[in-house]
């Protein structure tokens, strides 16, 4: 018998995967591949069931013989040992960056000649619905909330940028790229208090309050699915902090990274500049226990950030507040610096490993930024994030624009750099 091969990488299934395995079995015996946990994640989005779930949701349907684990979303290592003589795809795979999924599958096949078949993409309004389902479970705070804990048990960098408004959550939420047969996506969101305040035309200086910054995360979560970091700058006082902590837990937010300074908040970059005021260890540590003791989940994570290396108290003060704040429950460690070469965050990391080799290592490469996630991982770094990104290119493309219809008096001359409009709300999912 003939063997026929297709891949889900599905938690419910519908309509449109039926009618793929129907047209499937009238070649022959039909393969499942379950697409694996860290090669989903990459490509499309976070599952819902487990690996061992979804094999068993696989199996259980007619007309499938068999389901094996497929670990990359190419199909190169499956076929070359399957060797099937149809693969079974919908045809909706074409265009855009799944185009190169199908390139290589046809590239395999042609190996051995073996056949590409491809079946009319099921398009009606119940497959359309489970599709919307789907993501507004990923999106629920019970889901959401523990992702990020999730993501760094698979990936070997969980990778969050900065988002600031919904539309730069979509930005977020849909950017996926292709590149040498590997596919890559930004794992969580940031949301940075710098970029909330600037975003809103005010300092930054703890000037926006929670009220308005827990705005911006209800404007993110109401149109993503992906876990969300917080910046919570000093955290405040204590006896505040614990009810942040509340807050951003029930919303569905997985972390808040908390800095060790006291007093008006003045952005690091600045460093020795302008005086800014490190906290006491005791106080800092007393801080993380009261927020610890206020979670009601095991899924939220407090982050200490450490300000001794931006305010030039040396490596072993950061190393010894790092350990101090992990034995007072710091979910997470977070380093900063502002120097452009990124030896002194390579050897704080070296260091911390040392001693602990569990504990998530935090990095914002933005001064430092010619160092590689897969380099930082090298150093025991688990989460990367870009944090003002998005808002820098956003900010001198809006004022040239700006400018250039003051001088030219009409619209003409930018055209040609702006994005379509409806390119634009293409990204904007309808109910």
């Amino acid at each position: 018998m003939k063997t026929v091969y297709t891949c889900f990488c599905t938690d419910v299934i519908h309509e449109g995967h039926l009618n793929i395995i129907e047209e499937a079995h009238k070649y022959g015996k039909v393969i499942i591949g379950a697409l694996s946990d860290p090669a989903l994640i990459r490509y499309n989005r976070f599952p819902t069931k487990s690996l061992e779930e979804r094999i068993k949701l696989y199996k259980d349907l007619d007309g499938v013989d068999d389901v094996i684990v497929q670990d990359s979303i190419m199909y190169d290592g499956v076929i070359k040992r399957l060797k099937p003589d149809y693969v079974v795809h919908g045809d909706n795979w074409k265009e855009g960056t799944e185009s190169a999924i199908r390139e290589n599958v046809l590239k395999c096949l042609d190996e051995y000649g073996g056949e590409l078949i491809e079946v009319g993409y099921t398009f009606n309004p119940n497959v359309s619905k489970i599709d919307r389902q789907l993501r507004e479970k990923l999106a629920m705070p019970e889901y959401r909330r523990k992702r990020l804990r999730q993501l760094l048990g698979i990936r070997p960098v969980v990778k969050a940028i900065e988002v600031h408004s919904g539309i730069t959550g979509l930005i977020a939420e849909k950017t996926v790229i292709e590149n040498n047969g590997e596919f890559d996506q930004f794992d969580a969101m940031w949301i940075s208090s710098l970029c909330d305040s600037t975003a809103k035309g005010k300092p930054d200086i703890e000037l926006v309050d929670m009220t308005s910054r827990f705005r911006t995360i209800d404007d993110v979560t109401e149109v993503t699915t992906k876990p969300i970091i917080f910046d919570g700058d000093t955290g405040g006082l204590a006896e505040h902090f614990v009810y942040t902590v509340r807050s951003l837990e029930k919303m569905g937010v997985s972390a808040i990274i908390i800095e060790d300074k006291k007093g008006l908040k003045k952005n690091s970059l600045f460093g020795t500049e302008v005086k800014q005021t490190q906290d006491s260890i005791e106080n800092f540590c007393a801080k993380i226990k009261a927020g610890k003791e206020a979670q009601l989940t095991d899924d939220f994570m407090i982050i200490a950030r450490i300000e001794s290396l931006i305010l030039e108290k040396g490596m072993e003060d950061a190393l010894t507040r790092a350990a101090a704040f992990v034995e007072a429950g710091a979910d997470g460690i977070m380093i900063h610096s502002r120097k452009k070469d990124p030896t002194e965050i390579v050897e704080f990391c070296d260091k911390f490993r040392e001693t602990n080799k569990t504990t998530p290592i935090v990095v914002v490469p933005s001064s430092f930024n010619t160092i590689t996630e897969e380099e930082l991982a090298e150093h025991g770094v688990n989460i990367v994030i870009y944090a003002n990104q998005l808002t820098r290119s956003a900010f001198p493309a809006m004022q040239q624009t700006a400018e250039d219809i003051l001088r030219y008096h009409r619209a003409k001359e930018v055209d040609d750099r702006l994005m379509p409009i409806k390119q634009i709300i293409t990204l904007i999912d309808e109910l």
